[in-house]
């Protein structure tokens, strides 16, 4: 399993158009991949829109990502890029 933080730094947060980019990502990949939030640590499948959406994660949250699998090192890796390059391309 791999897990590292990253904090939300674009405008939007993790909203609309950055969480259908966020998700979409994730979906390349075979591993079994969570957001991890808040004080009580609760995990939210990171392929969901719904479920990320619902999160209304602003900018400034620091979020943990967790990935079990084979491509866990490469899913990690390409979220994380994603979110410092405040989801552009």
């Amino acid at each position: 399993m791999k897990q590292v933080e990253v904090t939300i730094q674009n405008e939007t947060g993790l909203h609309a158009r950055p969480a259908q980019q966020f998700v979409q990502e994730a979906s390349k990949f075979s591993s079994d991949i969570k957001i991890v939030t808040g004080d009580d640590r609760t995990e939210t499948e990171a392929k969901s829109i719904l479920g990320v959406m619902t999160l209304g994660i602003e900018k400034g949250t620091t979020i943990g990502l967790k990935a079990e699998g084979d491509d866990e090192e490469e899913a990690i890796d390409a979220l994380v890029k994603l979110v410092d390059n405040n989801f552009e391309s």
